[in-house]
């Protein structure tokens, strides 16, 4: 800008005023201001969302990404490893990274989880500006308070701002519940500050109900989209400049093949009973796409024999329905039409 404004005045008006000055002035005020008013310059903001397991932050990064990019099921641990999900809005790219759910040490053995899974909040954290907290209200038992495993989160990067999502509320018609819990959760407080006419939340000794230094609180319902814009608007003002780390065209940091078996790993969650889908492994053995069409060919391994009759059911009827669910899934992250084969096999033979 200086050398476009010395071309037009002259250097000779430049000498009789004060250079050093003048270049000081642009850089501090006019360039900001110019920064700020470009309608094209890019701005960038990266959220960690976490929370216990099946507290829905997979669907809530999903409506609010409009991708089915994270792999979500009505059983717990649907995620297992941290991946990003991105958008671009209003000139601002927005990355969420879906993290697994927050667990204790005893909940690991029993899911046979490795330490990369709680690894990956970790990172996932450290790599993001704000943390956004799901917290399920649909449960009775658990939705007075936070889980110790997430005020334990708060508390080790509490200099980075955090926010609240009420989620499910379209399972909680009551208003008053909802305030109610509000005040609990946020222990009357925003950013540390009590709120007007409010008191010091009562908590038991060593173990608080909720955290005080949320930067806001919202109550929306993942499924529905409900209250899902208040958050987008939040996000998008808290958004800074800064290059975009994706192009426009992507929406997720994770090649389609993973894609691909974790939309049937959940699958296999959903229809399966009890503890028997966290022993399938999936493994995609074909994937190509042809004149806008993703073909695509995923082997599911089972420990046993049994196992794998449960799977398919009778006349493979139970395994075709799975892989209805799935492609239909596939359709919604690819948007572009897919021939998905799931087949089985165990690793025992009778």
């Amino acid at each position: 800008m200086l050398r476009n404004l010395s071309s037009r005045s002259g250097f000779s008006w430049l000498s009789w005023t004060k250079p050093q000055c003048f270049v000081v002035l642009r850089n501090h005020s006019e360039v900001a201001r110019d920064q700020e008013e470009t309608p094209n310059a890019q701005k960038l903001i990266k959220v960690a969302i976490i929370g216990v397991p099946n507290a829905g932050k997979s669907t809530f990064i999903n409506k609010i990404v409009n991708h089915r990019i994270c792999p979500t099921s009505s059983k717990v641990h649907t995620t297992r490893a941290a991946s990003r999900a991105i958008t671009v809005q209003k000139g601002a790219q927005m990355i969420f990274f879906d993290t697994p759910g927050l667990v204790t040490s005893r909940e690991m053995k029993k899911h046979h989880l490795d330490t990369s899974f709680t690894s990956g909040y970790r990172h996932s954290i450290q790599h993001s500006n704000m943390i956004g907290v799901i917290h399920d209200v649909s449960s009775h038992w658990t939705r007075g308070q936070l889980h110790g495993t997430v005020l334990e989160t708060l508390e080790l990067y509490k200099t980075l701002p955090s926010f609240l999502v009420l989620n499910k509320i379209d399972c909680l018609r009551s208003k008053r519940v909802l305030l109610e819990l509000v005040d609990n959760l946020t222990m009357n407080s925003i950013e540390g500050v009590l709120r007007k006419g409010a008191k010091v939340s009562a908590t038991e000794p060593g173990r608080p109900a909720g955290w005080p230094n949320f930067s806001r609180v919202f109550m929306v319902s993942s499924v529905t989209g409900n209250g899902l814009q208040d958050v987008q608007n939040f996000l998008l003002s808290r958004a800074t400049h800064s290059p975009w780390e994706f192009s426009e065209d992507v929406h997720t940091d994770q090649p389609s093949e993973s894609l691909i078996e974790d939309a049937v790993r959940a699958r296999l969650l959903d229809f399966m009973p009890q503890e028997i889908p966290y022993s399938l492994e999936s493994q995609l053995e074909y994937f190509s796409s042809v004149r806008g069409i993703l073909y695509a060919s995923v082997q599911v391994t089972c420990p046993n024999p049994r196992i794998e009759r449960l799977v398919c059911g009778e006349a493979d009827g139970k395994l075709k329905q799975i892989t209805e669910r799935v492609s239909s899934d596939l359709v919604e992250a690819f948007r572009m039409p897919i021939s998905l084969t799931i087949t089985t096999t165990s690793r025992k033979r009778e």
